[in-house]
């Protein structure tokens, strides 16, 4: 099937129509009026900044807004300092149509619009888990969504076709909706985005007065590790600013797990000291485990390491490859050090055919850097 093939396919099983406003034409909102014009739908752009709206126009992510639409969604996708006012704003203007944000804290901007007394009967919390290290709509793409979860925060008086509609909206997208309250929702981001973010960033503020020596020692693990340092700081102030509670209450967890580590260091022949370490770095092996693959599910898969030539199109040969054999590439990590003339493609495969791709690849005239006994 080719490419405009399944996006007719899609475009007919879509279940959002009509017209879909989207306020916040950065990389949330770009990217979703990316996905839904891709299956038909029209979107209507608007943005505080003219320079931004433009931009995401340009990149073909929808139309400007225009005074006589009719939308029945509105996507807010504004950062979360103001949320609260635009999605007032938005009720008040549309007021027969479901107004849905896709901040990353749903409870603080809820608890606002509540002060304020507005009537929320058609308005949903919702949040593609989502994203990129670099905003803006110049880094929009249709697909940051496809397969990940979308949170949609519903309450008992919530209509069941507005729920129906921003379920509807993250399907089309590609993303599981998942419903969860306001509360719960902020203290798992808290858990498995907030948190990582300031880890990233603290211990990539260790590199900044490191000498160019050590640096030039640095592998793909701290790479993979501080990857998403590179975000913008504004927005993750506001972030942080709205979620601070959750998020402090996993760094006191957190800061007692690295005093605890700390401490069995500085006598590390001291009784206990070494079960310490070795627990801490175990709990992690589970912690790790528990995380869901990548159609969702716990899966172990098994990693063979390929030297692939720093030459073009190698990589995709070896793509080509794996798919004449018939494995199913799960998961792929590249690293390739400076001045190498190669480098090594973790793959991660079904344990069952391992040996298989092992044997195709050599085979083939691979040469396979390492493989699990």
């Amino acid at each position: 099937m080719t490419e405009q093939a399944v996006a007719d396919a899609r475009a007919r099983a879509a279940r959002t129509s009509g017209t879909v406003r989207i306020v916040g034409a950065g990389l949330l909102g770009a990217s979703i009026g990316h996905a839904l014009r891709a299956i038909g739908v029209d979107v209507a752009l608007a943005d505080a900044s003219p320079a931004q709206l433009r931009l995401a126009i340009d990149y073909g992510a929808g139309r400007a807004a225009r005074d006589g639409d009719r939308p029945l969604l509105v996507v807010v996708a504004v950062p979360p300092d103001v949320v609260a006012d635009v999605v007032e704003r938005e009720l008040a203007a549309f007021p027969d149509a479901v107004v849905t944000d896709v901040a990353s804290v749903k409870l603080d901007p809820l608890r606002e619009l509540r002060r304020r007394g507005v009537d929320l009967t058609h308005y949903i919390g919702s949040h593609p888990m989502a994203g990129r290290e670099r905003g803006g709509a110049i880094s929009a793409r249709a697909d940051i969504f496809v397969g990940r979860p979308w949170v949609v925060c519903r309450d008992e008086e919530t209509p069941a076709s507005d729920l129906a509609l921003v379920e509807g909206l993250a399907l089309d997208l590609g993303a599981t909706p998942i419903e969860m309250t306001p509360d719960e929702h902020d203290r798992a981001v808290a858990l498995v985005s907030h948190v990582p973010q300031l880890v990233a960033s603290l211990l990539a503020g260790r590199f900044v007065d490191a000498p160019d020596g050590s640096l030039r020692l640095a592998g793909q693990g701290v790479r993979d590790t501080t990857r998403i340092a590179a975000s913008a700081p504004e927005l993750w102030v506001q972030i942080l600013g709205a979620n601070s509670a959750p998020v402090v209450d996993v760094l006191d967890a957190l800061s007692d797990d690295l005093r605890a580590v700390a401490d069995a260091l500085r006598a590390p022949e001291a009784p206990g000291a070494r079960r310490a370490v070795a627990d801490t770095i175990r709990r992690g092996n589970d912690g790790v485990e528990r995380l869901p693959g990548k159609h969702g599910q716990n899966r172990r898969y098994e990693s063979l390491v390929v030297m692939v030539d720093d030459t073009p199109g190698q990589l995709g040969r070896l793509f080509g490859e794996l798919g004449e054999l018939g494995v199913n590439v799960e998961d792929l990590r590249l690293e390739h050090s400076p001045g190498a003339q190669f480098g090594l493609a973790e793959i991660s495969v079904d344990p069952t055919i391992l040996r298989h791709a092992e044997d195709g690849l050599t085979a083939r005239g691979w040469k396979i850097a390492s493989l699990p006994s």
